[in-house]
C-alpha cells in the first residue's frame, strides 16, 4: 500500500511538473506572439543624414520600401547635415510612438537626451553605418568593415601609383610620389577609423620616402573635411596646390576618403591646370555614379562599393527581430567601443571598384544599369 501510495505520488508530481513545463512554455509563446501582434504595423523612425548624397537618398529609399513590405509604418527623415534638425526629428519619432529607430547619425555624439528618451520608453536603437557615440542605449549597429575600407583605399593608391601590383605585391618603384591626404568628418565615427586603416598601409611607404606629403599634413585633424563638405575639400586642395606645389612640382596620388570629396578635388585640380587625362591617382568611396563614371573616364581611379542594400536589409532584419521578440544576429562583438560599451555590430565586406571591374560589381548585380553610368 505504501509503495502505491509512493509511486502514485511521483506519477502526479511528474504530471504536474509536465504540466507546468507545457504551460510555461505556452506562455513564452503566446508572449512573444503578443507581442509580436502588439507592434504589427508598428512605427519605425529612420533617421539620415542628408539628401545631398546619393548613396544617403538610396539608403533611405531602401531601408523604408522594406519595412513598409513587412508591414510596418515608416517616419522616414533627413537632417541635411544640420544636427539640431535631425535631434528634433528623432524627439519628433519618438512622440509620435516609434518602437525601434534606426540612425545614421549627422554627429555621433549629439543624441543623448534622445537615446536616453529611448531608452525610458522601451525602444531600441539601431546605429546605421555610422556608430553613435558616448551612450549605452545603442543597441545594435550594422556597418562595412571600416578599417578595411581604408585599407583598400591606401592600396588601390599604391596599385594605381605602381608601387604594388594587383596582387598587393610591391614593384619595386621607389618614387618618390608626391600624395596628399584628405580625412573625412571629424563628427563621424567611421572617419577616423578608415584614415587609421589607410594609414596602416601608407605610413610604410612615407617612412621609406616611398611616399611624400609634401605639405607635411599628415595627422586626422589636419586633414580631416567637416561634413564631407565637397566644397570644403575643393578649396582644401586648391589651397594646397598653390602653398605647396607652386614650385611646378604635380601631385601623384590623393588619398580621398569619399565620392564626394573626390569630385571636388577634382575639380580644383582641373581648375588648377591639370589636364583630365593626367590627373593624380585619387581614390574615393561609395561608389556614387558620378564617381563610377568619372573612373570609367579615367579621371578618378577607383572607389570603394559597399553593397548598401546589404546594409539596409539587415536594418530591417534587426528591426524586424527586436519587434518580434527575437535578438538579431551580430558577427562582431569586439571592435565597435562607443566610449561607453562595445556595440554589438553586423559586419559587411567593401570592395575596390576600379575602371577594370565595374561592370562585374555593379552592373552585372543590378546595382547600376549601363544606363545609369552613360
Amino acid at each position: 500500500m505504501k509503495t502505491s501510495k509512493v509511486l502514485a505520488g511521483i506519477a502526479a508530481i511528474g504530471l504536474a511538473l509536465s504540466l507546468a513545463a507545457c504551460s510555461g512554455g505556452r506562455g513564452d509563446t503566446a508572449t512573444t506572439t503578443a507581442a509580436a501582434g502588439a507592434n504589427a504595423g508598428a512605427l519605425v523612425g529612420v533617421a539620415m543624414p542628408t539628401k545631398s548624397s546619393e548613396r544617403w537618398i538610396k539608403d533611405g529609399d531602401a531601408v523604408k520600401a522594406s519595412l513598409e513590405k513587412l508591414g510596418y509604418k515608416v517616419d522616414l527623415e533627413y537632417g541635411e547635415d544640420k544636427i539640431p534638425t535631425q535631434v528634433q526629428q528623432i524627439s519628433n519619432m519618438l512622440t509620435k510612438g516609434a518602437k525601434i529607430l534606426i540612425i545614421a547619425s549627422i554627429d555621433g555624439t549629439a543624441l543623448s537626451d534622445q537615446l536616453d528618451q529611448a531608452a525610458a520608453a522601451g525602444v531600441k536603437v539601431i546605429a546605421y553605418d555610422r556608430l553613435i557615440n558616448g551612450n549605452k542605449n545603442v543597441d545594435y549597429y550594422t556597418t562595412f568593415d571600416n578599417n578595411e575600407v581604408g585599407v583598400l583605399q591606401a592600396t588601390s593608391l599604391l596599385t594605381g601609383l605602381g608601387v604594388l601590383d594587383k596582387d598587393g605585391k610591391e614593384t619595386g618603384k621607389t618614387g618618390p610620389f608626391n600624395v596628399e591626404l584628405f580625412g573625412g568628418s571629424p563628427d563621424d565615427n567611421n572617419a577616423t577609423f578608415f584614415f587609421n586603416g589607410a594609414m596602416s598601409v601608407l605610413q610604410p611607404q612615407i617612412d621609406k620616402g616611398v611616399i611624400v606629403v609634401k605639405s607635411g599634413q599628415v595627422s586626422f585633424t589636419q586633414v580631416a573635411t567637416l561634413r564631407w563638405d565637397p566644397a570644403t575639400a575643393q578649396k582644401r586642395m586648391q589651397n594646397l596646390i598653390a602653398s605647396t606645389y607652386s614650385d611646378g612640382s604635380k601631385v601623384d596620388g590623393v588619398l580621398s576618403p569619399y565620392d564626394g570629396l573626390s569630385i571636388g578635388i577634382i575639380s580644383a585640380l582641373t581648375s588648377s591646370g591639370y589636364a583630365t587625362d593626367k590627373l593624380p591617382i585619387i581614390t574615393g568611396q561609395d561608389s556614387e555614379a558620378a564617381s563610377v563614371k568619372s573612373i570609367i573616364a579615367k579621371q578618378q581611379y577607383s572607389s570603394i562599393y559597399k553593397d548598401t542594400r546589404q546594409l539596409g536589409d539587415e536594418a530591417v532584419k534587426m528591426a524586424d527581430d527586436l519587434l518580434n521578440g527575437k535578438t538579431p544576429e551580430v558577427n562582431d562583438t569586439k571592435s565597435y567601443d562607443n566610449k561607453v560599451k562595445i556595440v554589438p555590430t553586423f559586419l559587411f565586406a567593401p570592395q575596390v571598384v576600379t575602371i577594370d571591374n565595374y561592370k562585374a560589381l555593379l552592373v552585372d548585380t543590378g546595382y547600376y544599369t549601363e544606363a545609369d553610368l552613360k
